[in-house]
């Protein structure tokens, strides 16, 4: 997310128009710029939870409970042609919802025909939308790029940047950086067997605004953040997604475990920090369990 990015426009240059737009005219450089649905970098990804209506499936003949339920496993099939490029559908527990659905890849007109398909189905009078989240897979800007890194490492760390240490260092992170990176902009769903999801943002309110807090204080405060991550590396998998401008919060977090108690602890040893402790608000959990999706049929009854 580029926070702080540069919005203003350059100066005209002479003979360029000095009017600004007017609604339903065109940039001059949009000409220039191919319109697509496709992000420059990164992912689509949809997050959707369901419902099902017991009342409206009894009144359902087993005719279309037997087409629906096939329709919804087809729409679903990852294997199909035109399937997006990552989809997993999980039970969930409790009364947020029965099941849910989510999916990442390029075509976001793929995403959305599959959510279509499901409510669409002969199923469909059965199954009601509870909670949806769509937003866009990123890298943050709080990710240390090389340079950096070896910034972190003088000056915090003391690493002499002379030293074989210092450059040993550098070139691990370098090798790291790169799957690294393609993992958050290109993620593989962990076949893990449980997953937590919960959207969040930065707290705007009075000394409290994480906005206006120097760059360089809030790189810190991620930076101790993403330490209090790594202690659950090979328990639990993380992605950030990035909805400024796309959904009612900021950013959409997706974890998967090994465990389910390893959600509940890293939730809780990430909430001690400043970044989240002073600076974050949270909106509803959802936790589900990862099943194929004819099982999470079978679990929900449908």
């Amino acid at each position: 997310m580029s926070q702080g990015a540069d919005t203003s426009t350059t100066p005209p240059t002479a003979g360029s128009p000095t009017q600004p737009m007017q609604h339903g005219h065109r940039p001059a450089s949009a000409e220039r710029i191919p319109a697509s649905l496709v992000p420059d970098v990164g992912w689509h990804f949809l997050h959707v939870f369901y419902r099902v209506d017991r009342a409206a499936l009894a009144n359902l003949s087993p005719e279309a409970r037997h087409e629906g339920r096939r329709q919804i496993l087809e729409a679903v099939d990852r294997g199909r042609p035109g399937a997006p490029e990552q989809l997993q559908m999980f039970a969930v527990p409790g009364h947020k919802a029965d099941f849910g659905l989510m999916m990442a890849g390029t075509d976001i007109r793929a995403i959305h025909a599959i959510q279509q398909a499901v409510q669409g189905s002969a199923l469909g009078p059965a199954i009601v939308p509870t909670y949806s989240f769509y937003s866009i897979t990123e890298i943050s800007e709080y990710v240390p790029d090389v340079e950096a890194y070896g910034k972190i490492l003088r000056d915090r760390e003391g690493v002499d940047p002379e030293s074989s240490v210092y450059q040993t260092k550098v070139n691990a992170y370098a090798e790291r950086l790169v799957p690294m990176n393609k993992q958050r902009l290109y993620p593989e769903f962990p076949d893990w067997p449980c997953l937590c999801f919960y959207p969040m943002s930065k707290m705007r309110d009075g000394e409290q605004n994480w906005y206006t807090l120097p760059f360089e204080e809030r790189t810190e405060l991620m930076s101790q953040h993403g330490r209090s991550g790594m202690k659950f590396a090979g328990k639990v998998s993380q992605v950030i997604t990035a909805s400024t401008g796309l959904d009612d919060w900021e950013w959409g977090v997706t974890l998967w475990a090994r465990n389910p108690s390893f959600l509940k602890d890293i939730v809780y040893t990430m909430r001690f920090d400043e970044s989240s402790a002073k600076y974050a608000l949270f909106g509803p959990f959802y936790f589900g369990y990862i099943l194929p999706p004819a099982e999470v049929l079978d679990t929900v009854r449908l």
